[in-house]
């Protein structure tokens, strides 16, 4: 299995938070099998490092993502997809591209947002 790791997993990490051994361990475990992260994922966590003065931190953790972690982006014509996803889910915009990316390249997706809940037509790993 594929996996669509959230912006909050790698945050969690990278701000030093409660699970971030958890967080670890999940990437740890799986950085065989295909670990992807989206290009909004990597902007979100880049505007928020910056913002607390930590763009040395980011700067690491650009260097392991590229070798790493696949870095993937909606296809610009699939966009409206995530128009029609808000119809039906009601997420915030950040949730609806993570979802439309994981629905579009079948992948599993592994967040601690509990937002995801109220996707059934995808597969969803709570760390």
């Amino acid at each position: 299995m594929m996996f669509l790791v959230d912006t909050n997993v790698f945050l969690e990490i990278l701000l030093e938070q409660n699970k971030k051994d958890i967080c670890k361990s999940f990437l740890d475990s799986n950085i065989k099998n295909g670990l992807n992260i989206t290009d909004f994922s990597l902007h979100s966590i880049g505007v928020i490092l910056f913002k607390y003065h930590k763009q040395e931190i980011y700067s690491k953790f650009l260097g392991d993502i590229l070798v790493n972690i696949n870095l993937i982006s909606l296809p610009l014509d699939r966009y409206n997809e995530i128009i029609t996803a808000k119809n039906y889910l009601n997420l915030d915009f950040d949730d609806l591209y993570q979802y439309t990316v994981a629905k579009y390249y079948q992948l599993k997706i592994v967040t601690m947002d509990k937002g995801f809940e109220k996707i059934k037509e995808l597969e969803i790993e709570f760390l």
